[in-house]
């Protein structure tokens, strides 16, 4: 609503306001007996209005949790199954042994078999050792985590109003405009656009 109708609006409230105290001047002449009569109705049914100064949104933080989720790929690594190369030293001390064997002979046969055993086991570990890997895997997994999702919203407003000279303030649920409806004893009662 603009200004200019409100304005409009007001001038012809105070007339109508003026001609209703004027009329009620001139009967209250006619008698006690019409004024006992009226004083039970609430006689005054004139709709009145007070002037808003502000308007003030209220506000309030509103958390809505929720849930994110998105595929991640993770690799495993697994220890080969000979960790401890067994196979390899076994089979590198065999190898050594045979090849001791076939040197010397009496006491030297036996120390250079010793000899080979060893020197094999040991070669066999270390070739073993270069070719054997740790098997890895990769695997798709699903990973999920709550994220706060805030926003502000809007609960009341905070109505600032002036009526017969006096500013007082009202916590309303909607944002009534240029003026408020008022009753007896100043409070705001309802829009008034």
């Amino acid at each position: 609503m603009n200004r200019l109708t409100a304005n409009v609006l007001n001038v012809a409230i105070a007339a109508v306001l003026a001609t209703g105290l004027s009329a009620c001047n001139r009967n209250a002449d006619a008698g006690a007996s019409n004024a006992s009569a009226d004083a039970g109705t609430g006689a005054d049914t004139a709709v009145k209005y007070a002037k808003v100064v502000s308007v003030d949104p209220v506000r309030a933080t509103v958390n809505n949790p929720k849930q994110v989720c998105h595929d991640e790929t993770v690799t495993h690594s697994e220890p080969p199954k000979d960790e401890h190369r067994i196979a390899g030293t076994a089979i590198g001390a065999v190898v050594g042994g045979l090849v001791g064997n076939q040197v010397g002979g009496g006491k030297g046969k036996t120390l250079a078999t010793v000899a080979g055993a060893v020197g094999g086991g040991y070669a066999g570990n270390r070739i073993q050792a270069s070719r054997q890997h740790a098997q890895v895997t990769s695997t798709v997994e699903r990973k999920c985590e709550t994220v706060n999702n805030t926003s502000s919203k809007i609960v009341g407003y905070d109505v600032r109003y002036v009526y017969n000279g006096v500013t007082r303030t009202v916590r309303m649920d909607h944002d009534p405009g240029d003026r408020v409806q008022v009753q007896e004893g100043v409070t705001a009662v309802s829009d008034a656009r």
